[in-house]
């Protein structure tokens, strides 16, 4: 059972509250301000995940991997892989930032038309979020025919990233922000 746009389903009802910044620790503040600084917003999420300023800055670093990532790929192409390994691993809050992303971008994320390379990642995404042993060495050749070892090892690594994004939003069941109700698929 996933999110709606009106969302009224007791099972969907949120694991784990978020801190509010005045009453974090010094250290859980300390990421936050680092967050704001950063991003310049605190998303339910992050506040969630501040409750551990460790959690906080593990997962902060899948924007450094995007970092490296942006090198040799576009914000699409990665928004693209993101997606497709959220949607697999059938995770509300990060498909509706995805989709948000590639709205941001003035993409429609239901009709896109996916270059060679984002086709590829998209269907390494939707392996990884599913079933990372079930990834064929047909499909790890075109990758490796595509990209260096080194574009191979960050991408694996965000997949990684993203797996444990996914996770954790969809155990803890964060309240989606305001901003993001729009970008959530429906659930059937």
């Amino acid at each position: 059972m996933g999110y709606t746009r009106e969302r009224s389903m007791q099972a969907d009802m949120t694991r784990l509250s978020p801190i509010s910044y005045d009453t974090a620790s010094g250290p859980a503040k300390e990421g936050l301000d680092e967050e704001l600084r950063r991003r310049g917003r605190l998303t339910r999420l992050k506040l969630i995940q501040a409750r551990s300023p460790v959690v906080l800055r593990v997962y902060g670093e899948w924007f450094a991997l995007k970092e490296a990532l942006s090198a040799r790929l576009s914000d699409r192409a990665i928004f693209i892989f993101s997606l497709a390994i959220s949607k697999a691993q059938r995770s509300p809050i990060p498909v509706g930032f995805f989709r948000r992303a590639l709205d941001h971008l003035g993409l429609d994320a239901d009709n896109l038309e996916l270059s060679d390379e984002e086709r590829l990642l998209e269907e390494f995404g939707t392996v990884l979020g599913q079933d990372a042993h079930a990834l064929s060495d047909a499909l790890w050749e075109k990758l490796a025919g595509r990209f260096d070892q080194t574009v191979l090892v960050d991408l694996t690594a965000f997949a990684g990233l993203m797996v444990a994004t996914t996770l954790f939003a969809n155990v803890v069941r964060a309240e989606p922000d305001d901003d993001l109700v729009a970008f959530l698929e429906p659930t059937s």
